[in-house]
């Protein structure tokens, strides 16, 4: 498989995987077709943060970037109050090097004052590796959120040659800034695919999930991945999610951002609770699904936190499977990649 290297957004791609293992190839275009009525569609309609800042170490005047990779606990993570953040940091370079050949930043202490651009950060403490930190923005949450807007950058890898604009890595039903990367399963959806399912009998419900970094170019630190993410959950969501499966629809999970709001919002008797939360952990080849019945996703290569979610959809005689399918067709990997969807092996 090759990266997708544009965001372009023309990837038409789409391997469809039955509950029985099945595999089929099909046009992205087909999405709105793909499903039966009664069924429900849950998207996450979080914006992606300008999350990468680049600047200088005040004490050494040494280059450093820190790309926001998490909200801190006891931060409120809405817009107008995004002061406080983890952080992953980087020594000198830029996204054109390879994640994993980034130096490692200056030595960093408590206190330390970091200059981004328009931005002062303050170092509040060293977290448990080299590379992760916890930062706070000083001045007004207004004037915080101003300059992130003004000189933070989407986050980006070497895959991608050309500088990402913000409207790169917002999909068509981006809403309020939550997102530290792209939620970009949401790609793959077009309003002509939305008036479809409406048309159809297929419900569509969103809601609001703190989409985390993908790599820190550390892999002691990547095995950690993903991050806890905070999600919002509305009432009118979980209250679709009840009337589906009183109707015997299916919960169909677009990305794994919403599989694991979803699945860390069950109540045990496959409701979602409404509101807010944290995902924690994993969901892997172990973890007993009670909501998501199909997830649409991006092509994710073994070994990736996001492939590892996939374990609790199919066992890993299918996933070779889709690997070697997906290798020999040529499926594009990567936020602006080709398209996956599976039907959890148990479902009906």
């Amino acid at each position: 498989m090759i990266a997708a290297n544009r965001p372009s957004r023309k990837s038409r791609k789409l391997m469809v995987v039955t509950s029985d293992g099945h595999i089929e190839d099909r046009d992205r275009l087909e999405i709105g077709q793909l499903f039966r009525p009664g069924d429900l569609v849950v998207a996450n309609d979080a914006a992606t943060l300008p999350a990468s800042l680049r600047g200088s170490h005040e004490l050494t005047g040494e280059p450093i970037e820190i790309r926001l990779a998490g909200f801190l606990p006891t931060d409120e993570p809405t817009v107008g109050h995004l002061t406080r953040f983890v952080a992953v940091v980087f020594g000198e370079g830029d996204y054109q090097m390879r994640t994993e050949d980034r130096p490692d930043p200056p030595p960093l202490a408590s206190g330390d004052r970091l200059r981004l651009g328009p931005l002062i950060a303050l170092v509040e403490r060293l977290l448990d590796h080299p590379r992760l930190i916890a930062v706070h923005f000083v001045g007004e949450p207004a004037r915080v959120t101003a300059g992130l807007a003004k000189h933070g950058r989407p986050i980006q890898y070497s895959h991608v040659p050309e500088g990402l604009e913000l409207w790169d890595v917002w999909t068509n039903l981006a809403a309020e800034p939550f997102a530290f990367e792209a939620p970009s399963a949401g790609f793959a959806l077009s309003w002509n695919a939305l008036s479809t399912w409406k048309r159809r009998g297929i419900e569509f419900a969103t809601l609001t999930h703190a989409a985390g970094i993908s790599s820190t170019g550390d892999p002691k630190l990547d095995e950690r991945l993903p991050f806890d993410e905070p999600y919002i959950i509305p009432a009118t969501t979980a209250d679709s999610i009840a009337a589906a499966r009183e109707r015997g629809g299916a919960v169909i999970a677009i990305g794994t951002t919403v599989a694991r709001a979803l699945e860390s919002a069950a109540a045990g008797d496959g409701s979602v609770r409404a509101g807010k939360g944290t995902a924690r952990g994993r969901i892997g080849a172990d973890t007993t699904l009670q909501v998501v019945d199909t997830i649409l996703t991006g092509v994710h290569q073994p070994g990736e936190s996001h492939f590892e979610l996939l374990r609790a959809f199919a066992d890993d005689s299918v996933l070779q499977r889709i690997h070697e399918a997906a290798t020999e067709r040529h499926y594009r990997t990567h936020e602006f990649g080709d398209s996956l969807l599976i039907q959890r092996r148990d479902a009906a």
